[in-house]
């Protein structure tokens, strides 16, 4: 039986205006020409009844908040620390100094990582071979830019101090490190490099600590004193208004030649390649940029709207990297039927697979790929780490349930097994959780009614973030999972709920209890932890409490928010493609769901876990799939009529196209 949740209908956050507003910040990204225009039609149309609703719903006021022309974008010289970065990245360039990419391994941190290269090789820089600490870093020796990933199991994340040590023991040393997506937290590993005489440019999107690294220049949105507008630019974000502004600089110096460069233009009269001199079009790196965007769950404001839309345009007329063509290849789908979503859950767990399971390095050069043949043989290699990944994380997630599912049986009983007052909870902070094992696998959890925390001995670090997402979306809590680092330590990765800032509270615990985390980083809705062994019962108990103190003492509210019912008349394939093709949906911008009360005429279960339905609705019938909501094993639960949540899509099979509605939540009627 699927667990009953409240369904409550969103409601206009204001009157859309049909003006089209102030028309934004008015500039070209860097200065250059205008955006390419397609989407100005698109602004002054006339809205479609539904979409003006959906879009009041999200508080969209007026049109230029759908106008998706790259002339909107917020510019460059707003990121402070921006101007000096692209000085040090000129100089270097003009000298011929090596620069090395530090990157991260995750999918925002390889798609900042390639477009970093990519773009410091088409502004002038050389080639060269990259890779993880240990491989063949440093490629060719005459090489002026290359990369470094760190390896998620042996560094772990950022410029640490290890990095620092990898990065100069390379022949030839950098003159210039250059990090993406990482870099806001690694003090030491940037003094490392700055005692050693390089100069280090940090690139991140991350909350900033009480103590800024000693970098030679820091360009993100998030550090104190930024008047940047937008606070929710991914990593490659970030690296992406870099390029414009060290292009802007170079074109100021006069190091172009002839060519056909447009500025932050569209490039859509050209094939966006720049003869030896040539100003390179950076919109045509636009296809990484949304990639990792949409991958790291950043919020999709206007600004980030803007970046994925064009992106994933794109993407959809096949201008994209030979890898993420590859990557949409391997897993069945074509280009031209890739949306933002799309990106978010067929292409970003392939890529992300490969820092999850291995190395990202794998990921990277699937990226850097020109040949679209060796795009393919790297496509092939993350395709089969994500078939690895998806077997661990179904193993760990049976885990992780049943510890929960323990937890539940034991909050039923009166007294509980310890200090506790029978409810699953302490009556007070100084009171040790329970820590439970769970059947079959050697897992604990604290007991906790607000906040969970799981950790198995044998669980693998690279799938606990996967692990956290998943049930904290079944059980509606704050979730942390722990995997092991090595004898002494937990690396954890934490989820959030809505009304949450989950790095907020990893740093009040940090200043309630001083030495129990230590290190640790992140967002609003995902962070991450590094704590000792010994500490894991106290941080449970600390979790827990805050947690509870910030929902006042009741449970996380799982309510679900919808756009309200459709009509009969709207379940169709046109306006399923109308609502995909309105704006790029995400993190803050959440695509269109729908509520309402259907007949079940069929219902089967397919694929072990999942419901296939035959819904019925004011004489329309429609066809209707649940993902994940079947126990393994266990047989589906019999309905009549339901109450669902769902979201439109279109289902082809065969060359036949129909509507689908992807359920995301039921309950029977």
């Amino acid at each position: 039986m699927p667990t009953l949740r409240r369904i409550r209908r969103r409601r206009p956050q204001c009157r859309l205006e049909d003006a089209g507003g102030d028309g934004g910040d008015g500039n070209a990204g860097d200065g250059g020409n205008a955006g390419d225009g397609t989407d100005a039609a698109a602004a002054t149309e006339e809205l479609h009844p539904l979409l003006r609703r959906i879009f009041e719903n999200r508080n969209v006021r007026t049109r230029h908040e759908l106008d998706y022309q790259l002339a909107h974008l917020h510019a460059p010289a707003q990121l402070k620390g921006i101007d000096d970065a692209a000085a040090i990245l000129h100089d270097a360039l003009e000298s011929r100094r090596k620069i090395l990419v530090v990157g991260d391994y995750d999918v925002d941190g390889a798609t900042a990582s390639a477009l970093a290269l990519l773009g410091l090789r088409a502004l002038g820089g050389g080639g060269g071979g990259g890779g993880d600490v240990g491989g063949d870093a440093g490629g060719d020796a005459g090489a002026a830019v290359d990369y470094l990933v760190p390896n998620r199991f042996r560094h772990g994340y950022g410029l640490s101090a290890a990095i620092a040590q990898a990065a100069l023991q390379l022949a030839p040393a950098p003159a210039v490190v250059i990090t993406v997506d990482n870099g806001i937290a690694n003090l030491d590993g940037v003094q490392l490099l700055r005692d050693a005489g390089v100069a280090v440019v940090v690139t991140d999107h991350h909350l900033a600590g009480p103590q800024l690294p000693n970098a030679s220049a820091i360009v993100n949105p998030n550090q104190p004193g930024c008047a940047f507008p937008s606070k929710a630019l991914a990593g490659v974000g970030v690296m992406f208004y870099l390029l414009l502004a060290l292009r802007a600089r170079l074109r100021a110096a006069g190091w172009f030649g002839d060519g056909d460069g447009d500025g932050a233009g569209d490039g859509d009269g050209g094939d966006g390649e720049s003869s030896a001199g040539a100003e390179p079009n950076l919109a045509d790196f636009l296809d990484l940029v949304a990639l990792g965007t949409v991958a790291d769950l950043v919020p999709l404001d206007h600004n980030n709207r803007i970046l994925v839309a064009q992106g994933v345009k794109r993407i959809r007329a096949g201008r994209c990297r030979p890898g993420i063509r590859a990557l949409a290849e391997v897993a069945g789908r074509k280009c031209a039927d890739l949306d933002a979503a799309a990106l978010g859950f067929i292409i970003g767990p392939r890529l992300n697979a490969a820092g999850r399971m291995d190395d990202m390095s794998t990921g990277i050069e699937c990226l850097l790929a020109e040949d679209f043949g060796a795009a393919s043989r790297l496509a092939g290699a993350l395709n089969a780490f994500n078939a690895r990944r998806h077997q661990v994380e179904k193993s760990m997630l049976r885990q992780a349930e049943a510890m929960v599912a323990q937890l539940e049986a034991g909050a039923e009983k009166t007294g509980g097994d310890g200090d506790g007052d029978g409810d699953g909870h302490s009556n007070s902070d100084d009171e040790n959780p329970v820590a439970k094992k769970a059947p079959g696998g050697g897992g604990t959890v604290g007991i906790n009614r607000a906040g969970l925390c799981l950790f198995a001995s044998d669980w693998h670090q690279g799938i606990t973030g996967l692990v956290a997402s998943r049930v904290k979306d079944k059980f509606h809590r704050p979730v942390v999972a722990f995997a092991p680092a090595d004898d002494e330590q937990l690396r954890g990765s934490a989820r959030s709920v809505a009304g949450l800032h989950i790095r907020d509270l990893l740093a009040a615990i940090d200043a309630r209890a001083p030495g129990l985390i230590d290190k640790f980083g992140g967002h609003a809705m995902a962070a991450g932890l590094t704590i000792g062994a010994q500490h894991f019962d106290a941080f449970a108990r600390h979790f827990n409490a805050l947690v509870e103190a910030h929902f006042g003492g009741a449970l996380p509210d799982g309510e679900i928010l919808t756009d309200g019912e459709l009509d009969a008349a709207d379940l169709t394939v046109q306006t399923a493609e109308m609502l995909r093709d309105a704006s790029p949906w995400g993190q803050r911008f959440p695509p269109p769901l729908f509520d309402g009360a259907f007949r079940v005429a069929e219902q089967r279960v397919v694929g072990g876990a999942h419901l296939k339905m035959r819904l019925e609705c004011n004489g329309a019938a429609v066809d209707a799939i649940a993902f994940r909501c079947v126990e393994p094993g266990a047989d589906a639960a019999r309905f009549d009529a339901i109450q669902a949540v769902y979201q439109l899509s279109v289902d082809e099979f065969r060359g036949r196209r129909r509507l689908q509605l992807v359920v995301e939540h039921l309950q029977p009627r």
